[in-house]
């Protein structure tokens, strides 16, 4: 499936200006009058409707690349024990401000707010579910797949700011009052559902010309398998203990249904999958750097001159380029945690993997990580302290190391053929779902249902593809150990961690009162040493109330009908 190609349309209620795309042409419209369309003009047009709804996929780029909340790439793995940001100063080290002082957060200041920019694209979408019903000269099953793409969007919105919130304010239509009143989080999640569910329904399976890389059904099933498994989560896991805000929560008694949904949803994906639609790349490294990858459920596509993005800069190693900012670097706990090639847990207490930890892991492994002795753009990578370039720094020695604090660097997503970062910059893909994704909720689901067969199949399909044995689900502590083992390696610097362990009410347990790990590796003899080290120099912390974001002060301010989340 192709990705959708983002261009740069001025954003005005039912106002769409002429856009200059990338192959040079413009586009011409009768403009009457000369400054401002009228709303029934907009909608005489399909060329109109088309520009306003591919607007909205502007959305997908908050998120892209993990730089959602703190908008630096992978700052929300950053957060969690994936990856370590090397900065100490304002900026660039914002990450490691709000992991070792949360108390600054507060709902006048916020660092995770996506309220005011949500509420934008809500209202927008609902300005053009509005038009479609009023102007529109479209036949009836034309409008509905407006409908569905407009839904689909709008659950996406709707199911980053649950995420963060718990409960806000459902708007299904344009809103006249400025005054809404919360809705309770289980009705919050089931009105998403319904967005991604209707979408489903009315959204075809591929699509193709011009449509090509627009939201597909395959995609709304993945969304609609994600939103159920969150709120099957919410309802297993918070119990209520962390917040007693009468509208968080979904009721305990709800978790089952809401887990054979997300399986249900989940299954439809992989049916569509059967049918040709969607499979796993045989090359999981190979995976990040294609344009076009059957394995996408919905992509956003970058394409070099003009859409582009810095990811080799922010993350590359430093003899790839000067100025390149290493803002954040791999773990040894995620290092770690990637098995051996047969499937065999690593550990260090292990002489003969010890002795050499950097043969014979599984393929993800070297995907992933940059590590010492890594063949990487002509060169062997050196991380010990004796290179200069780029070896190990320890935190905090320097305000901004622009080297690794940890003996590792990313490999993913970092593509090795760019040899001109700072003039051309990057334009790899970013995936915003994947088929071996759907296959974790879909064991994960499964297994909750009860159902350890289908769980079996799902992990041994994902384990499949890198080479790994297959494990044999018998019971749920089985499962979730397997889960977020999966989810961890598989998944690592795509931004899902921070909201599994939100979501599993495991963060505060993970992430608080912790100091995550690094290697120092340093020349012995024929060999190496490999030392561990303390790369936080300070404890991190999760407080409980982090589950639900505050709403942000200016909306209490101005909405009177408003209320702050509990415990805020």
């Amino acid at each position: 499936m192709k990705g959708f190609q983002f261009f740069n349309i001025v954003k005005r209620p039912l106002l769409i200006a002429c856009i200059v795309l990338l192959t040079g042409q413009g586009c011409k419209l009768d403009v009457v009058p000369q400054d401002r369309y009228t709303d029934a003009l907009i909608w005489q047009s399909q060329d109109n409707i088309d520009l306003y709804i591919q607007d909205q996929y502007q959305v997908f780029k908050t998120f892209a690349f993990g730089r959602f909340p703190i908008g630096y790439d992978n700052a929300t793995d950053a957060l969690t024990d994936l990856m370590k940001y090397t900065s100490d100063v304002p900026g660039n080290g914002t990450v490691n401000r709000l992991v070792f002082e949360p108390g600054g957060v507060s709902p006048s200041s916020l660092y995770l707010d996506f309220w005011s920019a949500g509420y934008g694209h809500i209202r927008r979408i609902n300005e053009f579910l509005s038009g479609l019903n009023k102007y529109a000269k479209l036949e009836d099953k034309n409008k509905q797949l407006y409908e569905a793409e407009a839904r689909f969007l709008r659950g996406y919105v709707y199911f980053w700011l649950v995420k963060l919130h718990g409960s806000v304010v459902i708007l299904d239509q344009l809103a006249f009052n400025k005054d809404n009143k919360r809705s309770g989080e289980d009705a919050c999640w089931n009105f998403i559902a319904a967005d991604f569910a209707f979408a489903a329904e009315h959204l075809p399976a591929e699509r193709t010309g011009k449509a090509q890389g627009r939201v597909t059904q395959g995609a709304a099933y993945g969304m609609l398998a994600k939103t159920w498994l969150y709120a099957a989560s919410i309802a297993e896991y918070d119990k209520k203990q962390f917040n007693q805000d009468a509208l968080t929560g979904v009721p305990a008694e709800k978790k089952a249904a809401y887990y054979k949904n997300a399986m249900d949803a989940a299954a439809v994906v992989i049916r569509l999958a059967s049918e040709g639609k969607y499979t796993l790349e045989g090359d999981y490294k190979k995976l990040f750097s294609q344009r076009n990858s059957k394995e996408s459920l919905l992509t956003i596509q970058f394409m070099k001159p003009g859409v582009v993005h810095e990811f080799d800069r922010t993350f590359c190693p430093p003899a790839d380029v000067s100025g390149a900012l290493v803002a954040g670097v791999p773990t040894a706990e995620l290092a770690d945690e990637f098995e051996m090639a047969d499937g065999s847990r690593f550990s260090w207490n292990n002489p003969a993997m010890a002795g050499d930890p950097y043969v014979n892991r599984e393929p993800r492994f070297y995907a992933t990580i940059l590590y010492n002795g890594s063949s990487w753009k002509n060169r062997t990578m050196n991380t010990t302290p004796a290179n200069s370039l780029e070896g190990f720094v320890e935190y905090k020695s320097v305000a901004e190391p622009r080297k690794t604090v940890t003996g590792y660097y990313i490999r993913k997503m970092l593509d090795e053929g760019n040899t001109n970062i700072l003039d051309s910059k990057s334009d790899q893909s970013w995936m915003v779902m994947r088929y071996a994704e759907v296959l974790l909720i879909h064991a994960e689901a499964a297994g909750k249902s009860g159902d350890f067969n289908a769980a079996t199949a799902s992990l041994k399909a994902v384990r499949g593809r890198v080479q790994l044995p297959a494990i044999n689900i018998t019971s749920e502590p089985q499962l979730m150990t397997a889960i977020e083992h999966e989810r961890k390696v598989e998944l690592a610097f795509e931004g899902e961690r921070y909201w599994d362990l939100r979501r599993w009410r495991k963060a505060h347990i993970v992430l608080n009162n912790t100091r995550f790990h690094g290697h120092k590796i340093t020349a012995s003899g024929s060999g190496f040493n490999y030392e561990v080290i303390d790369c936080d120099k300070q404890n991190r912390y999760f407080p409980a109330s982090f589950y639900y974001m505050p709403v942000p002060q200016s909306e209490i301010v101005n909405n009177t009908a408003m209320s702050q989340i509990q415990g805020w």
